[in-house]
């Protein structure tokens, strides 16, 4: 029997090597100027992750076109070929110290605001957003598919260009890619809806046209082993995406989970991070004071609640991928400990891990669970991270009241 390898023995996917099995999950900084550009203090977090014994970084999501941008300040943007240079200087930090890093590239569809993009909101078909509710998003025209498609594939031109040592196409999470995936956001009757194929063909000819341009660049996926929305996405066609996107040329896939309408089902947590909201999140931060009490009490009732378990809720779907695809599968979502994430390893539930919230709380921790200072996260899963992006770049609250905010 071959011993299954270690969490801190080096790997590689599709070409690129890795150090250890520990991968930054794409996370959004709020650390871009207006033209999407990365600031200092994104290549500063940068360094902190490389230094502090992550294997690989994936970027928090870049938008290919200004149609896709999301709502919240400072989203990376890889639409211009002006952002070139900008991200050279980011790519060679990180190089110098041996780590590689990876550009997520997305297009939010329905999930953003109009009132801040300036651009109508679009999507597979106009089905109204449970969470980006404000307006019923345009149904893409063939054309509207065709200049996404070249996007995507500009975009990861341009990745390849910079010096990024692969890409990411983001399939999970309620955005774009994933909403022609789920048969509850894709009601189309043409060649872009329907089956399972055709609501893959977009990733398909997005991954065709890269291979194309680019040869055996390295293109990863993050997709939705699952997710509870009606018609959405289930396992068993979780392992159909994953086998398409395998056939397509893709050398990695990141198990994840959820979209941004069902509340806290990707970033999970005890309770409802209600101070943050109220602080940050735009339905809520221009309610009266005297009311907010009174809303308090009624969001757990009015809002999906985070389900549980809180750890490794991804496990079981990456489990069941892994077995039906030859590609690496990396596991996300409340991998936090150490042993969680030998485990994962040891047992074949993924080739690799991924970590968000632990790298926010502590961007050297996995130097410090390989030295033994540290066994867990100490991450409370508070997930005052993920609502206070929207008003400002992201930093770790330990579960503090932002009340400077």
């Amino acid at each position: 029997m071959t011993e299954s390898p270690g969490i801190f023995e080096p790997a590689h996917i599709g070409g690129i090597a890795l150090r250890n099995r520990f991968i930054r999950s794409a996370t959004h900084e709020g650390m871009a100027d207006a033209e999407g550009a990365p600031l200092e203090s994104l290549e500063k977090l940068y360094l902190r992750l490389a230094r502090g014994g992550a294997g690989a970084i994936v970027t928090g999501y870049a938008g290919v076109n200004p149609q896709g941008r999301c709502s919240f300040p400072g989203m990376l943007m890889m639409h211009s070929d002006a952002l070139v240079p900008a991200y050279r200087r980011l790519v060679e930090a990180v190089h110098r110290e041996g780590v590689p890093i990876i550009m997520q590239l997305a297009h939010c569809g329905a999930q953003t605001r109009s009132a801040v993009t300036g651009t109508r909101t679009v999507a597979p078909s106009p089905v109204r957003d449970r969470y980006f509710s404000e307006e019923l998003p345009m149904e893409l025209t063939e054309d509207g598919i065709r200049e996404i498609i070249n996007a995507f594939i500009n975009a990861a031109v341009r990745a390849q260009t910079t010096g990024f040592d692969g890409v990411q196409l983001h399939l999970a999470h309620g955005y774009l890619l994933a909403q022609f995936l789920s048969g509850y956001t894709n009601r189309r009757r043409d060649r872009w809806g329907g089956s399972p194929e055709n609501r893959f063909r977009i990733v398909s000819e997005i991954m065709a046209g890269i291979r194309q341009k680019l040869g055996n660049y390295p293109v990863l996926a993050k997709i939705n082993g699952y997710d509870d929305m009606p018609g959405g996405m289930r396992p068993e066609e979780a392992v159909k995406v994953a086998l398409m996107l395998e056939a397509s040329g893709c050398c990695a896939v990141e198990i994840s989970s959820g979209t941004i309408g069902e509340g806290l089902a990707i970033m999970r947590g005890p309770r409802i991070p209600t101070e943050a909201l109220f602080a940050a999140n735009f339905r809520l931060t221009s309610l009266p004071k005297l009311l907010r009490p009174v809303i308090a009490r009624i969001l757990p009732l009015i809002t999906p609640a985070s389900p549980k378990p809180y750890r490794n809720y991804n496990l079981e779907a990456a489990s069941t991928i892994r077995k039906g695809v030859s590609i690496p599968v990396i596991a996300v979502g409340g991998i936090h400990t150490l042993e969680d994430a030998s485990k994962a390893i040891a047992d074949g539930a993924a080739d690799f891990v991924s970590m968000s919230r632990p790298f926010i709380n502590d961007p050297s921790i996995v130097k410090k669970f390989e030295d033994g200072s540290w066994s867990a996260s100490r991450c409370t899963m508070c997930n005052y991270c993920a609502i206070m992006i929207e008003k400002e770049p992201l930093r770790c609250w330990h579960g503090r009241i932002p009340q400077r905010v």
